[in-house]
């Protein structure tokens, strides 16, 4: 029967005695061992019922098993829901009794604690470790390793990721076979995978850029992977004579900027280095590039849309860009009130349409009407500006806008200039409620160590640089940042924190 992703999956595949994936211990899983074990997980999640559009949710710690039950899924025409593994009983309760699914598959440490609430759901629960143990792995080996694909097509569910709620409740992005594969093909060609290239995997698998980008473009090249359980440099540089492509988040590349290990000489046998999930400093951009020789390309992509962009194979890789929209893929940037199309250079809302855009919000059809225009572009909440030669350039989040005295002003503009500031990381410029302003424009800012930049100092900075009413009316120091698991600075948690600092 035709499953429209895995079909393409198996046409891609090298001769089944090819490794897919080397785990940090060594052990070797061949495309063989893939087919034969996502055959068995599959027909086990068919034995506990679960039936094509069925939901499998799965909070695992990363391990080949796990990526194995995600193939299981598509196989058996079950959608996939990968959560974080550091949410609570609590938030894991909405994802469950949203989403509704016949299988809830979790590590053993958490079994006990998770099984009232699997119960109430009407779920089954299921374990399943980073060591290859647990309940599923269990029943998977009695279970036969022939199984016939269900069919799928384009337009059917593979997968519902849930985005992060940092503005109220989580919703959950419904992706399809189609976007799927469609961003994988496009990107297999885009980064010029081949069978030859070796993947360092040292991504999370519960998030777009770890499982779909890096996992199905690996898959759909018939490539390889080292798969780590997490970023570790030593872990990686060890890892560089045999490889070919890192795919990381900024965090990783101002770690490998600041290692002794990393040069020309250590990366030469590297082909690409890919940054994603978080904006990249220019200043890592260019120390990098300064270091090794290689210039990291950055894309753009989001949860409801897979990747929107990349800066070129080959060509110049801007910093502070995003590069140009991919092809199939139309970006347009609009004014965030009237909806008009904006010149080049000019800054508002990002708009997308493509065959990686997502079927919508999971039991939210009001959500999904709102996100979208009548022509069927997808309203990213992303602010950008498309320059005069086509890249795309991010400035921010649209609830990230700061309305100061009446002005809209951009925070990325403001951190752009501070971050130029001799001992200065890293920033993050927030708008706090002011009674006279509306909001206060306030930087968050981290400082290098033994280095002490003050707040006198960079306002006098940048007020050579900047208008008048784009200027901090205060600037704070701070250790660190606050982030997500992806290394995205977490502007909502400043909000919160800094709330009261012009009562």
């Amino acid at each position: 029967m035709p499953n429209h992703l895995f079909d393409a999956i198996r046409n891609a595949l090298p001769a089944p005695e090819a490794t897919f994936i080397e785990t940090q211990a060594g052990h070797v899983w061949t495309y063989g061992d893939m087919l034969d074990l996502s055959a068995r997980l599959a027909n086990v999640l068919v034995e506990r019922g679960v039936g094509p559009g069925d939901r499998v949710a799965v909070q695992v710690e990363k391990s080949a098993e796990a990526l194995m039950l995600y193939l299981a899924c598509l196989r058996c025409g079950a959608i996939y829901l990968p959560l974080n593994t550091g949410y609570t009983v609590a938030e894991l309760d909405y994802f469950f009794n949203d989403a509704k699914p016949a299988v809830v598959v979790a590590s053993p440490a958490n079994a006990d604690k998770l099984a009232k609430t699997v119960r109430d759901c009407g779920a089954l629960l299921e374990t399943l470790n980073d060591e290859g143990g647990g309940s599923l792995m269990e029943r998977a080996k009695d279970a036969s390793s022939v199984f016939s694909d269900v069919e799928r097509g384009a337009d059917d569910l593979a997968a519902i990721l849930y985005t992060s709620g940092t503005t109220g409740r989580s919703k959950g992005a419904m992706l399809s076979h189609g976007n799927l594969l469609s961003n994988a093909l496009t990107l297999r060609n885009v980064w010029r995978f081949t069978a030859t290239d070796r993947l360092i995997h040292a991504l999370p698998i519960f998030h777009t850029h770890g499982l779909f980008v890096a996992v199905n473009v690996t898959l759909i090249s018939g490539a390889s992977m080292f798969l780590l359980p997490k970023f570790d440099p030593h872990q990686i540089v060890a890892r560089f004579d045999a490889a070919t492509v890192l795919m990381g988040v900024p965090t990783f590349y101002v770690r490998l900027a600041q290692d002794e290990r990393v040069n020309r000489e250590s990366t030469a046998h590297m082909r690409l280095f890919i940054s994603g999930s978080a904006p990249l400093l220019s200043e890592t951009h260019q120390t990098f590039r300064e270091k090794t020789g290689h210039a990291i390309l950055e894309r753009y992509g989001m949860t409801e849309t897979n990747m929107n962009t990349s800066n070129p194979y080959e060509g110049d890789r801007i910093a502070g860009t995003v590069g140009f929209p991919l092809p199939g893929v139309d970006i347009r940037v609009v004014d965030m009130e009237t909806g008009a199309a904006l010149a080049p250079g000019e800054t508002g809302m990002l708009e997308v349409k493509g065959p990686n855009v997502f079927r919508g919000y999971w039991n939210m059809p009001e959500k999904t009407k709102a996100e979208f225009r009548d022509d069927g572009y997808f309203i990213t909440g992303d602010l950008g500006q498309i320059d005069e030669r086509g890249y795309v350039h991010i400035v921010g989040r649209g609830k990230d806008l700061v309305i100061s005295g009446g002005y809209n002003i951009y925070p990325k503009e403001i951190e752009t200039e501070i971050d130029q500031v001799e001992g200065v990381v890293e920033s993050a410029v927030i708008g706090v409620p002011h009674k006279d302003f509306g909001e206060g424009v306030t930087a968050v800012v981290v400082a290098r160590p033994g280095f002490a930049p003050d707040e006198a100092g960079i306002l006098a900075f940048l007020g050579e640089r900047l208008a008048r009413y784009k200027l901090p009316k205060r600037i704070l120091f701070v250790d660190e940042l606050p982030r997500n698991t992806m290394g995205k600075v977490q502007k909502n948690i400043l909000r919160e924190r800094y709330a009261h600092l012009y009562d």
